[in-house]
Formats: structure tokens, C-alpha cells, sequence
């Protein structure tokens, strides 16, 4: 079978690492994947898409028949930091690894792509995706090569900074880089994060009824962790009248259920909301741009 890469994928990775960087990688996918799925003697049955934004994941049949999920990445989407966080987790909380895959790929749990927390009413989303999440923030193994927050955030910052003098999102880029200023010089959490949750990363199981996948692990604070949870559905909330009082709403909601602190939920909320927006304007995607940068001023 054809192993194209969805247009999500493509647009994605073009936009993340660089179009010459992503078209290299991204020329020679399909032939890898066939030979990866060769290589660990599985079965094709389908590419997911429109699939994730960083991988392609291929559903597939081991040896024995069992279902399961081949995840192909490149190696600078750091795929080895999935595999190791999903390994300290072992399976609570999140899709578990499989035996039998080539050291260059992950081998998963099938779990059901198409059923997310996002086909949930929201406020049953939102409770799901707490108890969720809660199940990750553990210990980070000894001797574990995760980034920090403060390392990830400080590549986001070099960005944002040139975003400072625009008439567009100059005020929200500085608000955003003193907020972040100000939450590294008081946090001391050092939790292994998802680094990328939200409801579309909660996906229905067998094994249990929700499980995360697609981590793009760290250690740090928690809050950082639940400020992308918080403008889920983003243009749900900027359609709505109340919009602005349902987007604090939720911080202190969410920030309440999980026992973090509000004020540093918000902060992490409007530095992410900012460098999503800003990094979404650079791309030439206004219309998302304009929907972040309006959630990002309500905070």
C-alpha cells in the first residue's frame, strides 16, 4: 500500500522545522515506512488521517494478528523522548509501547483515532481531561534527557522577541515574555509533563476508556502542562458572547479541580496562547492567529 503523508502532517512539519528540512524526510516516508513495516513483519491496513502533526501513524496487524499502531518520525521530532516517556508511564494514563518494532519507531496499543474527548459534550471533556492528565505528572525517571520548561519556552521566547515591535501582537508578545519571566523565577516543580495536552490527544481505549498519546515530554510545573487544556475549542469560546469570562472561568476551574496555583495557570496560558498565535501569524494563518491572539487578550 501507498504511505503518503497526510496534508496535516506536511503543512506541520514545514511550519515546525523548515520546509527544505521537512521535504527531505518527508521525500523519502514512504518508502521507509515500507520498509519498516517489512522489517518488523507487520501488516498494513491503513494510514490515519488526517493523523498527527509531527508523525505518520499507520494502523497495522503484528505477527500474531493483534491490532496495534506503527508511529513513524522523524528523528528531529526527538520520537526517542516519546519512547521513554511513554516507558516510564507503562501504560497508566497513556498508550502503551509494544515489543517488536524497529529501535527508530514506535510500536503502540491500537486504540480508536477517530474517538477523542473533543466527541464529548465540553464540560465532560474537560472533567475527563483532568483525571487524565493527573495520571502523568509523576516523578521523571533518574538520569531522564527531558528538556525543562524553562529550555523549551526560552527557544519559544527567542522567537516572540521579534515579534515585540508588531502592531499586530507586539503588546500581548511582551505581556507573554514577562509572564514567563516571572513563572521561572518562582517554580521549583520538576513533574514529567505531556508537553502537548489537550482533548485531541485523549483517544478512547480497550485497556481503559481514555488513554494520551502524542507526548512531547518535559519536566517542569505543572501548570505549564494544563495551559493548553485551558483555550481547547478556542473558537467555540471567541464565538460565545461570554467568551472572555468563560475563558477565566475555566482557568480557575481547572486550576482549582487539579490543585495548581491560578495565577500561574493564566500566565502559562497567555504565554502559550501567544506563542501559538504569533507562530501562527509567521505562517500566514490569520484566521487561527486572530482566534489565540483574542483569547490571549481576554487573560
Amino acid at each position: 500500500m501507498a504511505f503518503e503523508p497526510p496534508q496535516r502532517l506536511v503543512r506541520t512539519l514545514g511550519e515546525t522545522y523548515g520546509d527544505t528540512v521537512a521535504a527531505e524526510w518527508l521525500g523519502k516516508l514512504p518508502e521507509l515506512t515500507g520498509h519498516l513495516v517489512g522489517r518488523a513483519s507487520l501488516t498494513a491496513e491503513r494510514v490515519v488521517a488526517p493523523g498527527g502533526r509531527s508523525s505518520l501513524v499507520v494502523l497495522v496487524r503484528r505477527p500474531d494478528g493483534s491490532p496495534a499502531a506503527l508511529k513513524v518520525a522523524p528523528p528531529f521530532a526527538r520520537p526517542d523522548r516519546e519512547r521513554d516517556a511513554l516507558a516510564h508511564w507503562n501504560g497508566w494514563g497513556a498508550v502503551r509501547l509494544l515489543d517488536g518494532a524497529p529501535e527508530d519507531v514506535l510500536l503502540l496499543e491500537r486504540l480508536h483515532p477517530e474517538v477523542s474527548l473533543r466527541s464529548l459534550p465540553e464540560a465532560k471533556a474537560l472533567l475527563e481531561a483532568a483525571g487524565t492528565v493527573r495520571k502523568l505528572w509523576v516523578e521523571p525517571p533518574a538520569g531522564h534527557g527531558f528538556e525543562s520548561v524553562a529550555e523549551r519556552t526560552a527557544r519559544q521566547s527567542s522567537a516572540l522577541e521579534h515579534h515585540r515591535a508588531d502592531a499586530t501582537a507586539g503588546g500581548l508578545a511582551s505581556a507573554a515574555l514577562d509572564a514567563r519571566g516571572e513563572l521561572l523565577a518562582g517554580t521549583a516543580e520538576t513533574m514529567l509533563l505531556h508537553g502537548n495536552f489537550r482533548q485531541g490527544k485523549v483517544l478512547g481505549g480497550d485497556r481503559a476508556p481514555w488513554l494520551v498519546v502524542g507526548p512531547e515530554p518535559l519536566v517542569g510545573e505543572r501548570a505549564y502542562d494544563l495551559a493548553r487544556l485551558v483555550r481547547d475549542r478556542v473558537e467555540d469560546l471567541v464565538a460565545a458572547s461570554s467568551g472572555a469570562s468563560a475563558a477565566r472561568r475555566r482557568v480557575n476551574r481547572l486550576a482549582d479541580s487539579l490543585e495548581v496555583d491560578r495565577e500561574r495557570l493564566r500566565g502559562w496560558t497567555l504565554f502559550r496562547a501567544v506563542e501559538s498565535g504569533t507562530r501562527a501569524l509567521a505562517a500566514g494563518r490569520r484566521q487561527d492567529a486572530e482566534l489565540l491572539l483574542e483569547f490571549a487578550g481576554w487573560l
